[in-house]
């Protein structure tokens, strides 16, 4: 599936998913940026990889989007491919949420997604050909107990994935979304300590109950979730817009 010519922001890029669509992306010859808010962790991935180019950026930021993706454009030329993998994920039960988390779920999972569209899609419609590939959740598509906020910004961004689509179907552009479910990432990691914490089970057990939906019974790969959206960027794929693709071992159908 060849990317070569192609020119692929990745956010969040320098480890879990968006790190494994970089090696992905990259194989496949696109020139890679990845973005993210740690640049030595974004440099030390960088170095791993031919042609990429490494931007520290916080996408809850207008300004800090707007810097980095004119950095970008500048080294690699015009984004074709975006994928906005940052994300940020925090449960808490409904009672204890307070304004200024929803805020912070709704900054970093759709906010921050729709400033990076903003910035480079006009380049895309002039090319006429774009890929943007928005990894969601499975809580864009179904409800989780504890995770009120996040589950909201994942529907949101959703539902801006579906009306894009629909702006951008005669422009040469895609819009899609990868929902994956519980992934061996730093998120669900951090949310097996804190199950083990919070209740006394063993880390067996806390994987267990993270994976008691997934009929497969695991945690997903992010090499899985990374050769869904490889697909999702070739020329193959052009047909595929405004779709929600779980990588959930089945948990939803």
């Amino acid at each position: 599936m060849g990317l070569a010519g192609k020119h692929a922001v990745i956010t969040g890029g320098g480890r879990g998913i968006g790190a494994a669509i970089a090696d992905s992306l990259s194989a496949a010859g696109a020139k890679v940026t990845i973005m993210g808010r740690n640049q030595e962790i974004l440099d030390q991935k960088a170095k791993s990889l031919p042609d990429c180019f490494a931007i520290s950026c916080d996408v809850t930021d207008e300004l800090s989007v707007t810097n980095a993706f004119v950095m970008a454009k500048n080294h690699h030329g015009s984004v074709n491919i975006l994928i906005n993998n940052a994300g940020q994920a925090q449960s808490l039960p409904f009672k204890k949420t307070d304004r200024a988390h929803v805020q912070r779920m709704l900054d970093v999972n759709y906010i921050g997604p729709y400033l990076c569209i903003q910035t480079c899609l006009q380049d895309m419609v002039d090319g006429n050909n774009g890929r943007i590939i928005n990894v969601a959740s499975t809580a864009a598509l179904k409800g989780y107990s504890y995770v009120t906020a996040y589950s909201a910004a994942k529907h949101a961004i959703l539902g801006l994935t579906r009306s894009l689509a629909l702006e951008l179907a005669n422009k040469g552009v895609t819009v899609n979304a990868v929902c994956p479910g519980f992934t061996n990432t730093d998120i669900a990691r951090d949310a097996i300590k804190n199950i083990v914490a919070k209740t006394g089970r063993t880390e067996n057990e806390a994987i267990a109950e993270l994976t008691l939906h997934n009929p497969q019974k695991r945690l997903i790969e992010p090499c899985e979730v990374a050769e869904t959206v490889l697909w999702l960027c070739g020329d193959k794929s052009a047909s595929i817009t405004g779709q929600a693709i779980a990588v959930a071992g089945g948990e939803v159908m």
